[in-house]
C-alpha cells in the first residue's frame, strides 16, 4: 500500500491535471457556491425560497441579511478563483487579487437588481406562453427552465466582470441539476423561454434576443472550429448562432453554425439548420412518404 500512495503522490508525470494550492489558497468550493446561489434565489424570489415568513415589513432586514452573506462568501471564492487562474505565485500577487475582488464583488451586488428584473422578465414570458401553469409560483419552484436561467444570469455577469472559472461552476452546477446547458458567456435577452428543457444546449458564443422560446432538446451549436498549426482549437471565435426576437424553436432542433435566425422565424422539431433562417420563415421537416400500402397506410 505504501507503494501505491508514493505512485499516487508523485505529480512528475501528472502537470497536466494536478494543482497545488498557491499561497495555501484552495481552490473554489462548489459547496459555498451552492449556498451563494442559493441564497441570491431569496434575494431573487422573496418568500419562495428560504425564510417563508418574509412580510413587507421584514423583506429589507432579510435582504441586507443575504446580500451581506453573498457579499461575504463570494470575496473568497472569487479570490480562489483568480488564484488559480494567475500565472503568478507570490504573495504579494495574491494581495493584489484581494484588492480587485473587493471590487468586484461590489459591481456585482449593485448588478442584482437588473438580473432580478430580467428573470421576472423570464417568469412571466413561461407563465404567459404554457397552459399548464396554474400561477407564477408554480413556475418559479417547479420549471427546470427558470433554474437553469436564473444560474446563467448570475455566471453571466461575472462573465461580464473577468471573473475566471466561477461562472462555468455555477452554469455547470444547473446543467446536472436540469440536463439544460447554458454557457455564461453566451448573451441573452428577456423574456427568455426554455419549455420542459432537459437536453437543451446553448453554445458560449450564441446571440439571442428577447422573447425567445426553445423546447426540450434544442441545440444552439457550433458546426465546424478553426485549430492553429499544432492541431489546437483557436479560441474566441464566433462559431454559435444569433437568434433574433421572437424566434419559437420547437424540440429537438440542432441549428449550427454562425448562421441568422431572423425574427419572429419558428424552427419545426427535429430539423436541422446551417443555412441563415429569414425573418417571419417557418422552417420544417418535409412530410413523410408512405411507399406500401400494408395495412391500408397511404390510403
Amino acid at each position: 500500500m505504501e507503494n501505491v500512495i508514493e505512485q499516487l503522490s508523485d505529480i512528475t508525470n501528472n502537470k497536466m491535471v494536478e494543482h497545488l494550492h498557491k499561497n495555501d489558497l484552495a481552490m473554489p468550493s462548489i459547496q459555498i457556491l451552492r449556498e451563494i446561489v442559493e441564497t441570491m434565489r431569496e434575494v431573487f424570489f422573496p418568500g419562495y425560497y428560504g425564510n417563508s415568513a418574509i412580510t413587507p415589513e421584514s423583506i429589507k432586514y432579510h435582504t441586507g441579511v443575504n446580500i451581506d452573506k453573498i457579499r461575504n462568501l463570494l470575496k473568497e471564492q472569487i479570490h480562489r478563483g483568480m488564484c488559480y487562474t494567475c500565472k503568478w505565485n507570490t504573495i504579494k500577487q495574491c494581495d493584489m487579487h484581494k484588492e480587485f475582488t473587493e471590487d468586484i464583488v461590489n459591481e456585482f451586488l449593485e448588478a442584482l437588481p437588473s438580473i432580478r428584473d430580467s428573470l421576472y422578465s423570464d417568469v412571466e414570458a413561461m407563465f404567459l406562453g404554457d397552459p399548464a401553469a396554474n400561477n407564477y409560483g408554480e413556475v418559479i419552484y417547479c420549471y427546470p427552465g427558470i433554474r437553469a436561467i436564473t444560474n446563467y444570469r448570475i455566471a453571466h455577469q461575472l462573465v461580464k466582470q473577468n471573473v475566471p472559472l466561477i461562472p462555468r461552476i455555477i452554469g455547470e452546477m444547473a446543467h446536472s441539476e436540469t440536463g439544460i446547458d447554458i454557457h455564461p458567456e453566451a448573451s441573452i435577452g428577456k423574456q427568455f423561454t426554455i419549455d420542459h428543457g432537459t437536453g437543451v444546449v446553448i453554445g458560449a458564443t450564441c446571440i439571442i434576443g428577447n422573447n425567445v422560446k426553445l423546447y426540450q432538446g434544442v441545440t444552439l451549436g457550433a458546426k465546424s472550429f478553426p485549430v492553429d498549426d499544432k492541431g489546437n482549437p483557436i479560441k474566441g471565435v464566433p462559431r454559435h448562432p444569433i437568434v433574433e426576437d421572437n424566434v419559437v424553436i420547437y424540440s429537438g432542433a440542432t441549428v449550427l453554425g454562425r448562421i441568422t435566425v431572423g425574427k419572429n422565424a419558428v424552427i419545426g422539431g427535429n430539423v436541422w439548420v446551417t443555412n441563415n433562417v429569414p425573418e417571419n420563415a417557418k422552417i420544417l421537416q418535409q412530410k413523410a412518404i408512405e411507399s406500401s400500402f400494408i395495412w391500408g397506410a397511404g390510403i
